[in-house]
């Protein structure tokens, strides 16, 4: 026994409501898209500070730290 619809051209109602939701899905996501971090406010950043002018001198002793690390393992290891 097969169920036989009468179909018109127009959507059911299942449709439309899925249809609207589906509308409001890409609406959220768009606006989301907006923010290129996701972030409503900048309220999380307040109290940080900023980064002193420094930085650059750490980043090379790092590197030389590990740089001297990587010597000696060498060293060690071919003799």
């Amino acid at each position: 026994m097969a169920l036989f619809v009468n179909q018109n051209d127009q959507r059911t109602e299942l449709q439309k409501k899925i249809a609207a939701e589906l509308q409001a899905k890409v609406i959220d996501r768009s606006r989301l898209a907006d923010r290129p971090d996701g972030v409503d406010d900048s309220q999380y950043i307040e109290g940080m500070k900023k980064t002193t002018s420094l930085a650059w001198a750490w980043a090379i002793i790092i590197i030389a730290i590990l740089g001297i690390i990587v010597w000696l393992t060498v060293l060690s290891v071919t003799r």
